[in-house]
C-alpha cells in the first residue's frame, strides 16, 4: 500500500475542487492506482486560509507519504517549507522558479516538480480581453492575493500592459469578504469600470460574492479560468484547463511511485488555453459580444 498526500487551496465541498480531485483520481486509476486497494490518499483542504495551508502542510509531512500533490502556489509553498525530502508534484502554479519551488523548468533540482498554470504574460491578455468585450471600459480593478508571488507577478504584468490598451488599473486585495465588498462598491462609484479576477484560491473561495457584486454594479469582468466562473454567471474567461492538469499530474505521481525522482522530471507548461463566454451575462450587461470573440471562443453559454 503506497501513500499519497494531497493539499488543496480550495474548500472540500467546492464543486470545482471535487472535479479537479476526481480528475486526479481518474488519472491514477487509469495507471493502475486505486485508492483503498494499492494506494491510500490523505487529503487536506485549506479553503484559501494561509494559516490552514501551513498547518495541513505540516500534518501531511508528518505522515511521510511516498509523494504529495499540492494545488496552487498557496499550497506548494507551505508544503516545501514543511519538507525538502518527500517528493512533491504541484499543479496550477504560475511561476515555480520565481516562487522558489524549483531551480529551473527543465531541471527542477530538488524534491518538487509539476505543472505551470500559465506564463505571467497571460495576465496582460486578460486586460486586452476586457477592452475587446467592453470597449468603453477605461478603469480596471484587479482582484489579487498580494501575499503570494503569483498575486504580485500577475498584477505587475497587468500594470505593464495597461498603458498599451489605455487602461487605468488598481488593486483590490482578496482577503475578507467585507473588505472585498467595500472595495468593489467604492470602485463602482465611478463610471467605465471593469474587473479582472486573477488566479488564486481566494478568488474561488469568494466566487459567489465576486459574481454577485459584478452583477449588482454591472461591471464587465474577466476571469482566469472557465470552469470556476463562467458557468455561474461570469462574463468571460481565458486560461488553461485545470482539471486536465490534475490528470497529467497523476502521470508524474505514477512515475515517482515507480522510482523516478522529481529533480529529473521537467516542469511542464499548459498544452492549451480555453476562451469561454457567457452570452446571457453579456446581454444582461448590455454588451454586444464582437463576432471576432465569439468565433475564437471554445465555449459560449447561451
Amino acid at each position: 500500500m503506497r501513500r499519497i498526500g494531497v493539499l488543496s487551496g480550495l474548500a472540500k465541498d467546492d464543486l470545482d475542487a471535487q472535479t479537479q480531485y476526481a480528475a486526479f483520481i481518474q488519472g491514477l486509476s487509469q495507471l493502475g492506482w486505486v485508492d483503498g486497494r494499492n494506494i491510500h490518499i490523505d487529503s487536506r483542504w485549506s479553503a484559501g486560509s494561509s494559516v490552514d495551508a501551513r498547518k495541513y502542510a505540516t500534518e501531511l509531512a508528518a505522515l511521510a507519504p511516498d509523494v504529495i500533490l499540492a494545488s496552487g502556489s498557496a499550497s506548494a509553498g507551505p508544503m516545501l517549507q514543511a519538507t525538502r525530502t518527500i517528493p512533491l508534484v504541484f499543479v496550477i502554479v504560475p511561476d515555480p522558479v520565481g516562487a522558489g519551488l524549483v531551480q529551473s523548468l527543465s531541471r527542477p533540482g530538488g524534491n518538487a516538480t509539476g505543472f505551470v498554470a500559465f506564463e505571467y504574460g497571460l495576465s496582460g491578455k486578460w486586460l486586452e480581453l476586457l477592452k475587446e468585450i467592453a470597449p468603453l471600459v477605461t478603469r480596471a480593478a484587479i482582484l489579487r492575493d498580494p501575499s503570494t508571488t503569483a498575486g504580485v507577478g500577475q498584477f505587475a504584468f497587468i500594470q505593464s500592459a495597461a498603458s498599451v490598451v489605455g487602461m487605468e488599473v488598481s488593486a483590490i486585495n482578496l482577503d475578507k469578504a467585507t473588505e472585498i465588498e467595500r472595495a468593489i462598491s467604492d470602485f463602482a462609484h465611478s463610471p467605465n469600470g471593469g474587473l479582472i479576477v486573477t488566479a488564486t484560491p481566494l478568488a474561488v473561495v469568494h466566487r459567489d460574492l465576486i459574481l454577485r457584486l459584478a452583477a449588482q454594479y454591472k461591471l464587465p469582468a474577466v476571469y482566469f479560468e472557465s470552469h470556476f466562473f463562467v458557468p455561474y454567471g461570469g462574463l468571460i474567461s481565458y486560461g488553461p484547463n485545470f482539471p486536465d492538469q490534475f490528470r497529467r499530474a497523476a502521470t508524474y505521481v505514477d512515475r515517482i511511485l515507480k522510482g523516478e525522482k522529481p529533480s529529473e522530471l521537467p516542469v511542464q507548461t499548459p498544452t492549451s488555453y480555453e476562451l469561454a463566454i457567457n452570452a446571457k451575462t453579456a446581454k444582461v450587461l448590455g454588451i454586444s459580444v464582437p463576432a471576432s470573440l465569439l468565433g475564437r471562443a471554445d465555449e459560449v453559454i447561451e
